[in-house]
């Protein structure tokens, strides 16, 4: 092999590893925190979620913000989300391998009759915010 080709073949597997190091955030000197834990019923979403995008329709469709608050938190692209909900799912014992997305989180309030547990999936979340929101 010509010096030439195996230069740039060097060069090549520098910048990809370069590049993949930039992307994990190994040069990244900024600790990242949390986000601060809203007040209310929280879904946590990943932003392209076919599930997730199923939970929201069903949201839209019946109305469910028209008699529940929720707050939306996305979790693919947002690491402050992500710590967030692995704290979240820490407190209701669920699983590091099991915790997915859309991710419902009823904190416990006496006010808001919540009561401490977090829903997973399309199946669970809709259940839930039908209760939440007094359809049958």
């Amino acid at each position: 092999m010509d010096k030439a080709v195996i230069i740039i073949i060097i060069i090549i597997v520098l910048v990809g590893v370069g590049f993949w190091a930039w992307q994990s955030g190994i040069f990244s000197k900024v600790t990242v925190q949390p986000t601060p834990l809203p007040p209310g019923i929280v879904l946590f979403y990943g932003d392209g979620c076919p599930h997730c995008k199923d939970v929201e329709d069903f949201i839209s469709q019946n109305k469910i913000e028209d008699k529940v608050k929720i707050t939306r938190l996305e979790v693919w692209y947002n690491k402050s989300n992500v710590l967030l909900l692995g704290q979240i799912a820490q407190k209701c014992g669920v699983a590091g391998d099991s915790v997915g997305v859309p991710f419902l989180y009823d904190p416990p309030s006496v006010e808001a009759g919540g009561n401490g547990a977090c829903y997973i999936g399309e199946i669970d979340v809709p259940n839930f915010l039908k209760n939440a929101a007094g359809i049958k």
